[in-house]
């Protein structure tokens, strides 16, 4: 895990990139802030996911509450990429939604050759 300023990135090692999932406390990278991470504990799980999971869970929102909680989303930025976003996600959306998700996002990078990050 790599942790910057209002972020954590979660990668198979500390050496490679890209990450499968981060855990944000700050909109500061999201034009416009669109999910109120400013609001006192709120924090965005983000995870990217395979094409037919992201269709499965996120494909017919058309016009999402980025500042709801507890609801999975399509991500404000990289929702083009298949990356998902929680805010505050409940201990059931957690072990119902969330596991599983982390460990198809880890196993399909497991799968792609790793790239050595240049940092």
């Amino acid at each position: 895990m790599a942790t910057i300023e209002g972020a954590s990135f979660f990668s198979l090692d500390d050496k490679h990139w890209p990450n499968f999932a981060t855990v944000v406390w700050t909109d500061e990278h999201d034009e416009g802030a669109p999910s109120n991470l400013a609001r006192p504990g709120v924090y965005r799980l983000n995870i990217g996911v395979g094409k037919e999971t992201f269709q499965r869970l996120v494909g017919d929102i058309r016009e999402p509450d980025y500042a709801a909680f507890d609801q999975v989303l399509p991500h404000p930025v990289y929702a083009s990429q298949r990356w998902i976003a929680i805010l505050n996600p409940s201990h059931g959306t957690v072990r119902e939604t969330v596991l599983p998700l982390l460990t198809e996002a880890q196993d399909r990078l497991a799968q792609r050759p790793m790239r050595a990050r240049t940092t």
